[in-house]
């Protein structure tokens, strides 16, 4: 086996592990926050900051990772990356107070905000186009199963054991992850050195930040109508102001004339409309569960796991399915069938059978497995390979911005509809979350119209092939080595 064959086989492995490890911790703290205030003598509500602190480093460190990886190394860079996501959750596990958590939160985004766009564009530069979508398939996974597993596992091991224990499981996944970034993780660099575009940074990571922290603490009694208006206004000027600078800045942060190419275009923009509503179920769905349905947090948690296992079902088919009907038609009916999905969470009630709920999580599971195949990979179909550095940073922005949309567009249909009626009340509560799944079934479902815009032949170079199906299960060999 060449050396090339040994990266090949396991780098996805590799990136699937940190990014399942970064996916997993954004979920679970949510689920420790009480017992974590106890611990530390506060109140829940102000340890909101530990979650947004997370949010916050996102925003910021995502656009510079790929002027890093370019000018370090990709090697260099993951690996330092995972260093300092691992030894963060150390310090966030003997954190003494509030202040210590937050700071080791912010330092912990840092290190979560390298690793996925370092990852994805180690994979692109890696495979070919044409053995870039079995490659990407087996990636992506972690990224639908972790916010699942999140809650789940956070309440076990809060349920059994210290909140502490959290953080301190990313430990040997951390470990393991540096010693094959030691042995198998390639180093690239870019084509030529670019400066850093500072002022491009601080107009678009305090864009980012500012409009991140402000649709995760939205909707919260403590910020009046008047101040969150003069922010969001600050934030789309300072959006805007980078907007323009790079259009006239020779090497800007981020290159948006890249949007210039069709498929990148309406991959990126196409998935951030989608993702307005699929980002807002792993917060509506534990709620329709256990407040409208009544149940414990753990039978919650095994609801949801049919979701989890389509996921990882649909990454066998994914690649026979697109090659044989094309990013078009795929993307579009997909898109729908996703709709029509989260729509049919509106009929869940207290007398629907468990098998039913099951049902539909599966069918959500494996749609939602295809669309975030096809998305992904499209975006990089034609897009040259001395811009596969951008394109990832570009790409992992947008989607970060995305799942803070979604989560807020969900918490915020939620509330219109729910009104002044206490969440104790199961029966409004439920009626409330039963309109907000059809609103965003509808909301989903108009991303179609951008998928439409596609052409029959979009995404041929990452179809085109046989091998996309081999290397589809290509990592699984690695589970018997």
């Amino acid at each position: 086996m060449t050396d090339t064959d040994t990266i090949k086989r396991y780098l996805p492995w590799l990136v699937a592990a940190a990014l399942f490890m970064e996916q997993l911790d954004a979920t679970i703290v949510n689920t420790a926050v009480p017992s974590i205030a106890a611990s530390l003598h506060v109140t829940p509500l102000s340890l909101k900051s530990v979650v947004t602190s997370y949010i916050l480093s996102l925003a910021v460190g995502i656009p510079v990772s790929g002027w890093m990886a370019d000018r370090f190394g990709t090697k260099r860079v993951f690996g330092t990356a995972i260093a300092i996501f691992t030894l963060a959750s150390v310090l966030c596990g003997l954190s003494l107070n509030a202040p210590m958590m937050v700071a080791a939160r912010l330092l912990q985004g840092l290190g979560g905000a390298m690793m996925m766009p370092v990852g994805r564009l180690s994979i692109i530069r890696t495979f070919p186009k044409n053995e870039l979508l079995g490659a990407m398939n087996f990636v992506i996974l972690p990224a639908l199963i972790g916010p699942l597993l999140g809650p789940t596992v956070g309440g076990l091991i809060v349920h059994v054991t210290s909140w502490r224990a959290i953080f301190f499981v990313n430990v040997p996944v951390g470990l393991l992850a540096l010693y094959l970034v030691w042995r198998h993780m390639p180093d690239y660099h870019g084509a030529e050195p670019r400066p850093l575009d500072v002022i491009g940074l601080i107009l678009f990571s305090s864009g980012t930040a500012i409009l991140s922290w402000l649709l995760e603490v939205f909707g919260e009694h403590t910020l009046d109508p008047v101040t969150a208006g003069l922010m969001l206004a600050l934030s789309v000027a300072l959006l805007a102001a980078y907007a323009w600078h790079a259009s006239q800045a020779q090497f800007p942060l981020l290159r948006l004339a890249l949007f210039n190419v069709r498929t990148f275009r309406l991959s990126v923009l196409g998935g951030f409309i989608t993702r307005l509503g699929i980002g807002g179920l792993p917060f509506l769905l534990p709620l329709l569960y256990q407040l409208g349905l009544k149940l414990a947090p753990w039978q919650s948690g095994l609801l949801m796991m049919p979701t989890a296992a389509a996921a990882m079902g649909m990454k066998l088919i994914a690649p026979k399915v697109l090659a044989r009907f094309g990013y078009r038609q795929v993307l579009v009916v997909n898109t729908i069938c996703i709709g029509l999905t989260i729509g049919l969470f509106s009929l869940v009630g207290a007398a629907t059978p468990w098998y039913a709920i099951a049902g539909i999580g599966l069918l959500q599971g494996f749609f939602n497995s295809l669309q975030f195949s096809s998305m992904n990979t499209l975006a990089y179909a034609d897009v040259e390979s001395k811009d596969s550095s951008m394109a990832s940073t570009i790409a992992s922005s947008f989607q970060q911005l995305s799942m803070s949309f979604g989560l807020a567009t969900g918490s915020l249909v939620t509330a219109w509809f729910l009104g002044r009626v206490p969440q104790t009340d199961q029966v409004m509560v439920t009626k409330a979350l039963h309109h907000a799944f059809l609103t965003l079934a509808v909301m989903t479902m108009l991303s179609s119209i951008v998928f439409a815009r596609l052409r029959r032949g979009d995404g041929e170079s990452i179809t085109r092939s046989k091998t996309a199906t081999a290397v589809a299960q290509d990592p699984a060999p690695l589970s018997q080595a």
